[in-house]
């Protein structure tokens, strides 16, 4: 069912123009539908701000559930903006303090571009535990992605995210751990998940704290876990949210960084992403590039077009199945029992007892 266009965030106009089932306010106020009121909770910087945003929308909007899906985007102040970035953020996001008045039946924490060498140092990290203690208490379920996991299971259960001796990133083959449970129902045993991250949680740390891991890879280790009860926080390392041309934009940021001069060496190519004619087209354009820079000529033209249609998505439709669970978990949750007080009648222990 579809996303309902309630604001004038210019995303809903970019959605409807791909084909994506958005209504407007008037059409979905004349429907008879349940609705589901959702937060995102957008940390990630400037550059991927507003793509961030798309890719979680579509993947709630894409959903297959009867219901109508409001979305509501909100960031942290403490996150420094652009003054673009944040005239986007005035003029289209909510605040905490709105949400908080509103209330929420799920919602989404992405990632964001860590800064300090520890999650608790972090010009954000007091917001955010802000933010994680409301929604324990007050939100149905929470789905947290790549560095909001790490700062999550640290603040909640005392992980400690592990440093890896090199930035982990490409595309990889995953498993499911569990194939019975609600968020894994009908998807696929063996999928594709895109990774892109300095540090880990292994599955043996969040063992032994209880946390259920759903989905490994042998080369990029755990993508989807669940608290112990099941179901109030959902944990992913990877980003199925991200789009085919995500990660060659991601690569091309660290091209153009090692091109200034503020790396040493150049970037390391994203694992199991590029096919054989795509890697040479990028070698030819490395050493385009390598003479630009040893002589002081300007940036070779990036051939982003020719490269964007031979990429492929191979993750697209589990992340979708994901999602679909997810929010049919939450629907069952938040209309099989009262909202207020949080979960009213329902185990703690075991929330999905009810289903």
């Amino acid at each position: 069912m579809p996303l309902v266009a309630f604001s004038q965030l210019p995303t809903f106009d970019r959605l409807m123009e791909e084909y994506h089932d958005v209504l407007t306010l008037e059409k979905a106020q004349h429907q008879d539908i349940r609705e589901l009121h959702i937060g995102l909770l957008n940390m990630m910087p400037d550059a991927t701000l507003q793509a961030t945003e798309r890719q979680f929308m579509r993947l709630v909007g894409d959903c297959n559930q009867i219901v109508q899906f409001y979305v509501h985007p909100f960031t942290l102040p403490a996150i420094k903006r652009s003054a673009k970035a944040q005239a986007w953020v005035d003029n289209y996001y909510e605040d905490f303090e709105q949400i908080k008045q509103l209330g929420l039946d799920a919602l989404i924490i992405s990632g964001a571009n860590p800064q300090a060498s520890a999650l608790e140092k972090e010009s954000f990290w007091p917001q955010l535990t802000e933010v994680i203690d409301w929604a324990t208490e007050n939100v149905t379920s929470t789905l947290c992605a790549c560095l909001a996991t790490h700062a999550v299971v640290k603040y909640l259960y005392d992980i400690e995210r592990q440093p890896l001796e090199s930035k982990r990133w490409g595309v990889f083959t995953h498993r499911l751990c569990k194939v019975d449970h609600p968020l894994t129902r009908h998807m696929n045993t063996r999928f594709d998940v895109p990774h892109s991250r300095f540090n880990e949680i292994t599955q043996a740390q969040l063992a032994a704290k209880g946390v259920i891991t759903l989905a490994a890879s042998e080369q990029a280790g755990v993508h989807l876990a669940v608290s112990p009860d099941g179901v109030r926080l959902v944990f992913f390392q990877g980003h199925p949210e991200y789009d085919h041309f995500s990660l060659l934009k991601e690569y091309k940021r660290e091209i153009d960084r090692w091109f200034r001069g503020e790396t040493t060496h150049y970037p390391v190519e994203p694992a199991n992403y590029f096919d054989e004619l795509v890697a040479e087209k990028l070698a030819q354009y490395r050493a385009q590039l390598i003479q630009s820079k040893r002589h002081g000529h300007a940036v070779p033209e990036w051939p982003e077009s020719w490269l964007n249609e031979r990429l492929d998505n191979t993750w697209r439709d589990t992340a979708l199945s994901t999602f679909n669970n997810w929010l049919g978990l939450v629907y069952q949750l938040t209309h099989k029992v009262r909202r207020e007080p949080f979960m009213e009648g329902v185990n703690p222990e075991n929330p999905l007892a009810v289903l």
